[in-house]
């Protein structure tokens, strides 16, 4: 008998979306941003260049997060993302 051994990718709580089918690179994507906007506003450039992301698919995802209530984003000459403090919650390490 061959066993398999799967290793469980631990991704932001609020990556997972209800709206859309969550697959593997989405919420790696949205693990990625959800990360860089956990330690503070920031806009989709910024966003882009700290998680070596298209700027195309940071904006792409970040409109997924603003459908669901996750992030908002503040007008000014360009926009300004933050967390909304809606959606799961990270537990605490335990141990």
């Amino acid at each position: 008998m061959l066993l398999v051994k799967m290793f469980k990718e631990a991704y932001h709580p609020n990556a997972y979306l209800s709206n859309i089918k969550n697959i593997k690179l989405g919420l790696q994507a949205r693990t990625r941003i959800l990360g860089i906007l956990d330690n503070g506003s920031v806009d989709a450039k910024t966003i882009s260049k700290e998680a070596t992301m298209h700027y195309g698919v940071v904006l792409h995802h970040l409109r997924l997060l603003y459908a669901e209530g996750i992030v908002e984003r503040k007008r000014s000459k360009s926009h300004i993302w933050m967390l909304t403090g809606l959606g799961q919650k990270r537990l605490p390490n335990s141990g």
